[in-house]
C-alpha cells in the first residue's frame, strides 16, 4: 500500500499529491515517470550515436521529430512542460554534437560556424528545409476539475409514475 503523498508510477506517469507552490492547498499531479523520461533519452542517444553518422541529417531530424512528437502526445495531459523542455535540451545537445562531428572536416567546427551552417532562426537546427521541432510543437492540455458540471445520465428529479 502506497500513500498518495509518496506517489506511484502507473502507465508511464508518476502520480503524486503535492502542495501547490505559494499556497497551502494540495493537488494531485501527474508527471512523466523517471523511467519514461530515461527511456526517451536513451532512444535519442541511440539515434544520435557516433555509429549513425553515415545517415543523412535531414532524415535523422525527421526521425527524431516524429519520435519525440509521438512521445509528447502521450504525456501531454500531465504536468509535462518542464519535462518537455528538458528532453528538447538533451536532444538539441546530442544533435548539435552529432552534426559537429559529422561535418567537422579536418578541424573542429566552432559554434559560430555551426550556427551559420545549420541553424535558421536563432539556434533552431534546420537542414535542407527540415527543421528540428522536438516536443515544443506539442501543447500541454491539463485536466480541469469539473465538479458538479459533469453530465449525468440520470434525471435530476425522479420521474413520476404514469397511470395507464
Amino acid at each position: 500500500m502506497v500513500h498518495i503523498d509518496e506517489g506511484f508510477d502507473f502507465l508511464g506517469y508518476h502520480i503524486r499529491r503535492q502542495r501547490k507552490r505559494g499556497t497551502n492547498k494540495y493537488f494531485v499531479y501527474t508527471k512523466p515517470s523517471r523511467k519514461a523520461v530515461q527511456a526517451i533519452r536513451d532512444k535519442v542517444s541511440a539515434k544520435t550515436h557516433r555509429s549513425t553518422r553515415n545517415q543523412d541529417l535531414a532524415r535523422l531530424i525527421l526521425s527524431l521529430n516524429r519520435m519525440l512528437r509521438e512521445w509528447a502526445n502521450y504525456f501531454r495531459y500531465g504536468v509535462s512542460k518542464a519535462t518537455f523542455a528538458a528532453i528538447d535540451a538533451h536532444t538539441w545537445s546530442r544533435l548539435m554534437r552529432w552534426i559537429r562531428r559529422k561535418y567537422a572536416g579536418k578541424a573542429r567546427m566552432g559554434m559560430p560556424e555551426f550556427r551559420r551552417r545549420f541553424c535558421d532562426v536563432g539556434w533552431r537546427i534546420a537542414h535542407q528545409g527540415v527543421t528540428f521541432t522536438g516536443t515544443s510543437t506539442v501543447s500541454v492540455k491539463r485536466y480541469r476539475y469539473r465538479g458538479g458540471n459533469i453530465a449525468t445520465p440520470w434525471a435530476p428529479t425522479p420521474a413520476t409514475a404514469s397511470s395507464g
